[in-house]
């Protein structure tokens, strides 16, 4: 790894760093880089959806390639411990998204932890999904299998529930599902059975310590964690879960639970693909285009996209 990312790396580990206490201010130091995207063509577009109780509108913002290669759509929920990050701090790597994989892209800005705790933010990305399955020929869908469910990390986490929920309340349901470097588990601590949390944990960004302060916001009681809604590998029955493509990040505290997922799915019986990226950290999806990792992460995703 080159020295200057490894010590740009470490100085964002600091354990000066208490995610219950600094998220408002790193919440205003994303928005301030990221702004908001400037609308000089139809490529983006923003709507919204009522959710279920009508209580309070999600926005979407949908985004189309450049080149469009696939009628097919992608159903993206964001990264940020679902403390951090909303549609605008990902609009550049969503409209990477739609151009590397020629696909129309709905990114869903669903209700933050701690103002919104669990299961809110599931709860939003649930309707979302829901509501475009309910109405496929309004997004120009002929079948359910059309759709795709994506994210990273907290987002993947998201992908994840929403895939097992739809199982569980809808007889039709997308058939695949990408999950980028997930959050699958819900001990972060020393006490985890998966290695890299130890290993990874401390040097490369993301630590574990974070981790178990996104998940302290996100779902205070330890017990409740133990959801499979908030934790799928505690899930009793993975069955007649999406195809699946599981993306991870070689230095990446969440690197083995994220690859302990994709096993226990292909137990279930489901089909699975599995990549760990080299030489990368946890976030990697959001990086320049051109980015070695992205255009490696993307040959990933189109062959599992492409794949009938």
């Amino acid at each position: 790894m080159n020295p200057i990312v490894k010590l740009a790396l470490k100085l964002v580990s600091s354990p000066k760093i208490n995610m219950e206490e600094d998220y408002l201010w790193i919440r205003k130091v994303q928005r301030f880089f990221s702004g908001k995207p400037i609308r000089s063509n139809y490529r983006i577009l923003d709507r919204k959806i009522y959710s279920a109780d009508k209580s309070h509108d999600i926005p979407v913002r949908i985004f189309q390639p450049v080149e469009k290669k696939s009628d097919d759509v992608l159903l993206f929920f964001h990264g940020g411990g679902w403390v951090i990050g909303d549609i605008n701090t990902y609009t550049k790597p969503c409209i990477n998204m739609a151009d590397l994989t020629g696909r129309t892209v709905y990114s869903v800005d669903y209700r933050l932890a701690p103002e919104y705790p669990y299961p809110a933010g599931l709860e939003d990305c649930y309707r979302v999904a829901d509501a475009m399955l309910d109405n496929l020929s309004l997004i120009g869908l002929t079948s359910a299998s059309q759709l795709t469910l994506i994210g990273d990390s907290a987002g993947g986490n998201l992908a994840a529930a929403v895939s097992l929920l739809l199982r569980d309340n809808r007889k039709d349901h997308p058939q695949k599902q990408i999950l980028l470097y997930p959050v699958a588990y819900w001990d972060h601590t020393e006490n985890s059975p998966y290695e890299s949390i130890r290993t990874k944990g401390t040097d490369y960004g993301l630590t574990a310590k974070k981790v178990s302060e996104y998940m302290d916001l996100y779902q205070p009681d330890e017990e409740k964690r133990k959801s499979p809604y908030i934790s799928p590998l505690m899930a009793s029955d993975l069955t007649r879960q999406p195809d699946t493509l599981v993306l991870t990040s070689e230095n990446d505290p969440l690197r083995d639970e994220g690859e302990a997922y994709a096993k226990a799915l292909e137990n279930a019986g489901n089909r699975v693909r599995v990549h760990r990226v080299k030489e990368s950290v946890h976030g990697f999806i959001t990086y320049p285009k051109l980015s070695k990792l992205v255009v490696e992460a993307y040959q990933q995703i189109n062959d599992f996209l492409d794949e009938k």
